[in-house]
């Protein structure tokens, strides 16, 4: 039989013994309960003590947990999905020896919340036509294929996919930073995500105080209407600040 263990979700600033339903991951209806020390508690549920599955299902589960936490207690320490304690003492004995590690970071979300922009370019083709207006290089290489019989050597070819490649970089790191700039002077701290595919051109964090954030649905509306037919935005949020705190708890701090 496997041991039964704790699942951790995140950190809060509270001593009250809290029971956020049967909400835990994995799937049983395991309740989602407060473990304190002091005025820290971590939000945990029961769940076995094995290798911890990373499926889309767990990860939403992890999530929604946090949001739901987020409803009482706004200024929430996410903690690394799948981080899993023996018991509760052990997690008393952590909140004890990290306690103003753990404060620290909490102090510096306190008030605040992340929210997410990503945007894309609506139409590729009217994106790849301006590259070749904008780059004489692309336009003489477009040229010489264009009127090769043979469609051009391979070589041209090459040298054109190379070409389109830097200067669609360019191009998205230009537009990114026009919308970037004002979004930045908004927020307390920012983080530049992976973008994926040629249309995207921005994938962003953002950390808002609070009192902040109308100011930023504002600058995005403003956007949203100046780009109506040229990008679109994806917005979201308000999250905690995974993107900016980052609480790792590794085997070897369950000490006793």
């Amino acid at each position: 039989m496997v041991k039964e263990g704790k699942y951790i979700y995140c950190i809060i600033i509270s001593s009250e013994e809290r029971n956020f339903g049967p909400v835990g991951i994995g799937g049983r209806g395991d309740e989602v309960m407060t473990i304190s020390y002091d005025n820290l508690s971590m939000v945990v549920s029961n769940h076995p003590l094995a290798k911890f599955v990373l499926n889309p299902e767990n990860i939403l589960a992890h999530e929604k947990v946090i949001e739901e936490v987020m409803k009482e207690y706004p200024c929430v320490l996410p903690v690394k999905f799948g981080t899993i304690a023996s018991n509760a003492d052990e997690i008393r004995n952590l909140l004890d020896r990290r306690y103003r590690e753990f404060m620290d970071h909490l102090s510096y979300v306190e008030n605040k919340i992340e929210l997410n922009v990503k945007a894309e370019w609506k139409n590729m083709e009217l994106i790849f036509n301006e590259l070749t207006n904008e780059s004489k290089q692309i336009g003489e290489l477009r040229q010489k294929i264009e009127s090769s019989v043979e469609g051009g050597s391979t070589d041209i070819k090459v040298e054109l996919g190379k070409c389109v490649k830097q200067v669609l970089l360019e191009k998205k790191e230009d537009e990114a930073e026009t919308i970037l700039n004002p979004l930045k002077r908004a927020a307390v701290d920012y983080k530049i995500n992976r973008t994926t595919g040629d249309a995207m051109l921005l994938n962003a964090a953002f950390l808002v105080d609070t009192g902040r954030e109308k100011e930023f649905d504002n600058i995005l509306d403003d956007f949203s209407e100046e780009f109506e037919d040229r990008i679109h935005f994806n917005y979201s949020g308000p999250f905690p600040a995974y993107n900016f705190v980052d609480v790792a708890i590794y085997p070897e701090d369950w000490e006793l």
